[in-house]
């Protein structure tokens, strides 16, 4: 019997995909990940999850591992989310953390434990192509993971399973239900992967120190004062604090731009301002689910996870990155996030975002 390793995180999608391997005649263990420090605040919730994964384990009669890859953690994604945040950009850890931690580190010490495949609860289908494995959408639209794993080498992808890409997250709870598994009804987990959800700026701020500056309009006239441009983001509306202006419409203000070398924040009004549209991108090195791509592709890419997709053409360049082009100019194009890239169901590769360019072929938002 092929033994394979569940990454139970204590929730009930991970839950159900051991189920569903179970059912399949599988040898099932489950490997429970605590990956950051415990903390007093209340915002961490490894220890309840842990007690949560124990009874789903038991519930299973299958055994489970505990691993703390904190240091791990704090090393490959951590330490990058800190640099890109102080640089202006604004990273997106849980891509990361899955690549070097879920498909990293925690696949290898699967294997350690004699799983011949390492398998999680994310919504996407992997396939058998001919050159390897494809990458796809979950069936369950609202539920696609595929965005946030585009970054996972394909090697990885050989050696993974994914049971719930075909099933609606309606059916997971049922069959969480119907097996008498004590999670069938819990919350789904939100905010950063690992870390949960909690009070962003608050968070940052333990790490980061505040670096005032202006807050400036597009015309070059201040209108306040920012905490640090790293707790910003393009597009972001709250927490300006402008207020109205007597000499200015009543729209309200969004941040179009970050100039670092002032510690500058560029703010315009109306959310479809100009300054806050990008026609194009450029992107760091792509990694390939497919065959790389030489030649100019007609796709679709999403820059943010609960976009739609957006029609575009990809022009690979010879240092393995890529310019595209969109058919329809992009609201809030944000270097540091992703660009993904999509034929019809299948995601084909993706990369950072390093720089947009506006209508006017000008640099845009940065």
């Amino acid at each position: 019997m092929r033994r394979v390793i569940v990454g139970l995180s204590g929730g009930v999608d991970s839950a159900v995909a051991a189920l569903c391997l179970k059912e399949q005649g599988w040898d099932v263990q489950g490997l429970f990940m605590s990956n950051w420090e415990e903390d007093d605040d209340g915002y961490c919730t490894a220890a309840q999850d842990f007690q949560d994964a124990r009874a789903v384990a038991s519930e299973l009669a299958i055994p489970l591992h505990r691993v703390s890859f904190a240091a791990e953690y704090r090393a490959r994604v951590f330490a990058h989310f800190l640099a890109e945040h102080r640089a202006g950009r604004t990273p997106n850890p849980d891509v990361l953390c899955n690549r070097e931690i879920k498909f990293g580190a925690a696949l290898r010490y699967a294997e350690r434990l004699g799983g011949q495949c390492f398998a999680t609860g994310h919504y996407a289908r992997l396939n058998d192509g001919p050159d390897g494995p494809e990458l796809y959408k979950a069936r369950d639209a609202s539920k696609d993971q595929s965005y946030f794993l585009h970054a996972v080498v394909r090697s990885e992808l050989a050696r993974t399973l994914m049971p719930l890409g075909t099933l609606a997250k309606s059916e997971v709870r049922e069959r969480a239900r119907a097996a008498g598994l004590p999670v069938f009804d819990k919350p789904d987990s939100t905010g950063i992967c690992f870390i949960g959800e909690r009070p962003f700026r608050a968070f940052l701020a333990q790490f980061l120190p505040e670096q005032p500056g202006p807050i400036e309009s597009s015309a070059g006239e201040r209108l306040g004062t920012h905490r640090g441009l790293a707790f910003y983001t393009l597009g972001q509306r709250s927490g300006l604090n402008i207020g109205g202006r007597g000499d200015s419409s009543e729209l309200p203000w969004y941040v179009a731009a970050k100039d670092s070398a002032r510690n500058a924040l560029i703010v315009v009004q109306g959310q479809d301002h100009p300054r806050l549209l990008s026609t194009a991108l450029m992107t760091g090195p792509l990694n390939w689910l497919a065959p790389a791509r030489t030649a100019p592709l007609e796709c679709t890419v999403k820059v943010r996870y609960r976009q739609s997709d957006q029609p575009a053409r990809l022009e690979p360049l010879p240092d393995g990155t890529a310019r595209i082009v969109f058919e329809q100019p992009q609201r809030a194009v944000t270097p540091g996030q992703y660009a993904v890239v999509y034929q019809g169901e299948r995601c084909l590769a993706g990369a950072v975002i390093e720089s947009v360019h506006g209508p006017s072929g000008d640099a845009g938002p940065s």
